[in-house]
């Protein structure tokens, strides 16, 4: 049965929702541990901590370096990363399928993120999807970042959509409430980034999805 809702645009997290960037960060985070004298990480024991950031993960590999080392290799790895910024990136199985269909129905699509805009816009240009958003808005694009709703407004001022005509997709807890926060429907990611100890069924979203194809069964319900 279609749900009572009219659904203009589709909005994603980028990292671990729309895109697996994860073997280009794990690549650009081990580079820069052994370049502070540092052993490589495994990447399951990483990649649950990609939607929380960068220094996120050093922390997490480096529990016990400080301020200042945190802050050199962090630098270390964000320079590797912005010259390497999609060479293992890929779409999710299925998500090059939902995007067209998507577009196929002729709603609109775009991206709001806490990566920043010197990685997102590049990212999103390598992957050839720039001139397909509808917006893109990055965790420096306005003052606050999620799960605060300004960048997700900011979103729908761009792509000139009401918010309440928009879901958003996401893969970590402060996605969601930022949806929410918006007014937005929201559908939790669960193929993405999560971290041992989630439970995204508890995160208040309107759906949970296993697969970029089931995100495209819900678009349908929706017309």
């Amino acid at each position: 049965m279609a749900l009572e809702f009219k659904l203009s645009c589709v909005l994603f997290d980028l990292d671990g929702t729309l895109v697996d960037t994860a073997p280009d960060l794990i690549a650009c985070l081990n580079h820069a541990l052994i370049a502070h004298g540092f052993a490589k990480v495994e990447t399951e024991k990483i990649k649950p901590l990609i939607s929380y950031g960068a220094a996120a993960m050093i922390r997490t590999s480096q529990p016990n370096a400080n301020d200042t080392l945190v802050a050199a290799i962090l630098t270390t790895m964000l320079d590797r990363y912005q010259d390497n910024i999609a060479e293992f990136t890929r779409f999710f199985p299925g998500m090059e399928n939902t995007l067209a269909a998507i577009e196929s129905r002729g709603l609109k699509w775009g991206v709001v993120t806490n990566k920043r805009e010197r990685f997102t816009q590049p990212l999103m240009e390598a992957l050839q999807l720039k001139g397909r958003a509808a917006c893109i808005i990055s965790g420096d694009t306005t003052a606050n970042s999620k799960p605060h709703p300004e960048p997700m407004l900011a979103a729908c001022r761009q792509a000139e959509v009401l918010p309440e005509e928009c879901v958003y997709i996401g893969d970590a807890e402060h996605d969601i409430a930022a949806g929410k926060s918006a007014k937005m429907k929201t559908l939790a990611a669960l193929y993405g980034y999560l971290k041992t100890g989630d439970t995204p069924e508890t995160w208040g979203a309107d759906a949970l999805i296993t697969s970029p194809e089931q995100l495209t069964t819900w678009i349908a319900s929706c017309h």
